[in-house]
């Protein structure tokens, strides 16, 4: 069954967008004004950053970023757009799981059978993969944030402090102590309390 991939009219600022994501604040929200404000890219066309943000799933779908938008900060921004080109472009890697290393016809020919696209919006789909590809680092592994959730701070230390709760129970021993009350008639024989102990000992070995 054909999928929707996502694209864009107008590449060139891609490299700029990402350049501009790097070195700007952490937004609330990504809005149109923070993309053109902050972002400094203010074309009309250019407003569809924003959804292929969100397809690459670094922001929801209100705008506000995700774990993973401060990865495309750091020095690990590589990693983490090839990990968000694997989202969003996930059908063509589920045919082929190197996708990122086709161009031309292959590719084409690819996203025309995963889209089941006209030969226009295939080769609109194909250069904005390959726009994202060129900036993406698919040579180290990444974690995907939908399927792993980034540690918070601090988890090392639970994760420490749940380790030696373990440790420490597993140098535990279990003992069972039962305290045990005879009511003796004030008025028994002898035999009558050796008949008690007798029963008690047998009830217990």
């Amino acid at each position: 069954m054909p999928t929707s991939l996502p694209y864009l009219v107008v590449l060139k600022n891609i490299p700029i967008f990402f350049e501009k994501i790097a070195s700007a604040k952490t937004p609330d929200k990504f809005t149109h004004q923070f993309l053109q404000t902050t972002i400094g890219i203010k074309g009309t066309n250019d407003r569809q950053l924003i959804p292929l943000l969100r397809n690459l799933g670094f922001i929801d779908q209100s705008g506000t970023p995700l774990t993973g938008y401060n990865l495309l900060k750091g020095d690990k921004r590589g990693a983490a757009l090839a990990a968000g080109v694997r989202r969003a472009y996930g059908p063509l890697f589920d045919s082929d799981t190197n996708a990122h290393t086709l161009t031309g016809d292959k590719l084409k020919s690819l996203v025309a059978q995963v889209a089941g696209t006209d030969a226009d919006l295939t080769s609109r789909i194909a250069n904005t993969f390959l726009a994202l590809v060129r900036l993406a680092d698919f040579s180290s592994p990444s974690d995907s944030t939908e399927d792993k959730k980034a540690k918070e701070p601090g988890d090392e230390n639970k994760t420490d402090e749940a380790d030696d709760v373990v440790r420490r129970a597993r140098g535990l021993r279990t003992e069972f102590h039962y305290n045990i009350q005879v009511h003796l008639p004030s008025n028994g024989t002898e035999e009558t309390y050796l008949n008690i102990f007798n029963a008690i000992r047998k009830t217990f070995q």
